[in-house]
């Protein structure tokens, strides 16, 4: 069975003789229903529109990006190729300055290092199956 509460004798008695609540004009559901109470209208608030802004990056300035966005795309792929071009010409020679300034070590007193063997963990006895973190 199921325990009522309520607030007064009044709704008690208008429970009691099962009387509608959506009809008996003191109550909530009534005011719901017919508007009663609402003294302004809820209007609806106006969401704001996303607007796209673009800004200048460390390093290049808003003219910057909109001129290079404004390229055609073989130019940009010339520009991006010869850079890297650049680039690896350049670790070529730093490549070349290393080995011409690091003499070769002598043939018999090459120094090979002896790995130790690593300590291993002793794992864990495994869980029967069906018996997961209990």
């Amino acid at each position: 069975m199921k325990t009522f509460v309520f607030i007064n004798a009044k709704a008690e008695k208008a429970f009691l003789k099962k009387s509608n609540p959506r009809k008996v004009l003191w109550t909530t559901v009534y005011r719901r229903i017919h508007k009663k109470g609402t003294t302004t209208e809820v209007q609806k608030k106006k969401t704001r529109k996303v607007v796209k802004v673009q800004r200048d990056i460390v390093g290049a300035t808003l003219d910057q990006i909109k001129q290079k966005r404004a390229q055609r795309p073989e130019i940009r792929a010339a520009a991006k190729e010869a850079a890297l071009k650049e680039i690896k010409e350049r670790q070529k020679k730093k490549e070349d300055l290393k080995k011409k300034a690091a003499p070769a070590p002598a043939k018999g007193a090459k120094g090979k290092k002896v790995a130790a063997p690593k300590a291993t963990k002793a794992k864990a006895p495994k869980a029967p199956k069906g018996q997961k973190g209990r």
